[in-house]
């Protein structure tokens, strides 16, 4: 697999129609917002655990494709598994080589870093690829949705119904919210843990394919948007981020609330482009 040599920022856009993109355990599971302006936010862990489904499905059982934060998963008793290795047995730093063992192991290792030092010591790694808070255009309305089950749970309930057998209960949605996430990947990290061209290929594929694999009645109909790529010619980079990302502009185009992503134009600034450095869009 070919070395990584490139730094990379990005622009992800996707949208929920009638759906909770992300809940807050701690309001709910209402659809997450920023108090102060009323935007809808999404948590980068978010992301991350879709893509990490992704993945999961895509490359099952392939050597080199494990997930190691999955769900139930028991996190110490595969970094002790790392020191059952012949490999690291006979190394001088058992640390060092776990570590290594687990980024060749598991993709999300490699990709977005982990802490390992919780069982049999396999360090800490800083993976190459992170995320921000993905970001409404406009403030989201947030609705609330009484639904009705036609069945309960035990005899006793069904007693007290008297038959009727009825469960009522809440869903939060949000009707339409358009997100924007930044992302960034260092070619120098990606040295250090093993990240590689055909895992970045990997990772794109993921964001553009996600939604359509991890779908769920709670959120609703999301979609990836957009994916707007900078590559710099350099491992350290040619230009900020922030100021490419500046040149990405996303405007609604109708009137009244939007209600899809037709109601909004999105335009990228290519003139003029830093020296090293060229974008593509991948969606």
């Amino acid at each position: 697999m070919s070395e990584l040599k490139n730094r990379f920022d990005f622009v992800y856009i996707f949208d929920v129609q009638d759906g909770n993109p992300n809940g807050d355990p701690d309001a709910g599971n209402l659809p997450r917002v920023d108090a102060e302006t009323g935007m809808g936010l999404v948590t980068d862990v978010c992301l991350k655990r879709k893509v990490r489904n992704y993945v999961q499905v895509a490359k099952e059982h392939i050597p080199g494709y494990d997930i190691f934060i999955r769900e139930k998963a028991v996190l110490n008793t595969m970094i002790d598994a790392a020191h059952d290795d012949e490999t690291v047995k006979a190394a001088k730093d058992k640390t060092s080589a776990a570590r290594d063992f687990m980024c060749k192991a598991y993709f999300d290792i490699r990709t977005f870093g982990a802490v390992m030092s919780t069982g049999k010591n396999a360090g800490q790694v800083r993976g190459p690829i992170q995320f921000t808070f993905a970001r409404s255009v406009d403030p989201i309305a947030a609705a609330e949705h009484s639904i009705t089950r036609m069945a309960v749970a035990t005899e006793k309930e069904a007693e007290k119904q008297g038959g009727d057998n009825r469960t009522m209960g809440r869903k939060a949605t949000v009707p339409y919210g358009l997100y924007v996430c930044h992302g960034f990947i260092s070619a120098n990290l990606a040295k250090q843990t093993g990240f590689s061209e055909d895992d970045l290929t990997l990772f794109w594929e993921a964001l553009k394919n996600m939604f359509d694999v991890d779908r769920s009645a709670a959120r609703g109909l999301m979609s990836a948007q957009k994916l707007i790529v900078f590559k710099h010619d350099s491992v350290l980079g040619n230009a900020p981020a922030n100021k490419l990302f500046e040149r990405v502009k996303i405007e609604k185009v109708s009137d009244g609330a939007p209600r899809q992503f037709a109601d909004y134009e999105v335009s990228i600034d290519k003139e003029n482009l830093p020296a090293g450095v060229t974008v593509e869009e991948l969606i």
